[in-house]
C-alpha cells in the first residue's frame, strides 16, 4: 500500500470516530445547546476529516478538489447554522439544562427582545 492510502485510511478512521462521538453526544447530552455543541464540533470535524481522507486517497484531482471544496463549505456553514439554531432556540424560550453554570447570552437576548419591539 502506498503512503497516500495509509494516510487516507487514518484520516477516514479518525473522522469516523469523531462522527461517532458526535452522534453519541446528540443522544446522551441533556439539552439542545449541549447537543448543538456536539453536532457542531465533532460531526463537522469528523466529516471534514473523512473528506480530506478521500481527497488524499483518490487518484483523480477532480474528486480531490470536490472533496476539499465540500470540506470548506461544511467548515463555513455548520457553525453558522448551529449558532442560528441556538440563538433562535434561546429567543423562543427553550430553557437551558437545570445544572448549567453560565448563561452568557442572557443580557444580549434582552437587548434583542427590546430592539424587536417587545416590552421589558
Amino acid at each position: 500500500m502506498s503512503s497516500n492510502v495509509i494516510i487516507g485510511h487514518i484520516l477516514i478512521s479518525v473522522g469516523a470516530a469523531f462522527d461517532f462521538f458526535g452522534c453519541l453526544g446528540l443522544l446522551r447530552l441533556p439539552d439542545v445547546y449541549s447537543r448543538l455543541q456536539a453536532a457542531t464540533k465533532c460531526v463537522t470535524m469528523g466529516t471534514m476529516m473523512i473528506l480530506f481522507g478521500t481527497a488524499v486517497m483518490t487518484a483523480s484531482p477532480w474528486i480531490a478538489m470536490k472533496a476539499i471544496i465540500c470540506a470548506i463549505f461544511i467548515a463555513m456553514t455548520s457553525p453558522t447554522a448551529a449558532d442560528a439554531l441556538a440563538r433562535g432556540s434561546y429567543l423562543n424560550g427553550v430553557r437551558l439544562w437545570d445544572k448549567s453554570v453560565v448563561n452568557a447570552f442572557k443580557e444580549r437576548a434582552e437587548e434583542i427582545k427590546y430592539e424587536s419591539g417587545e416590552e421589558k
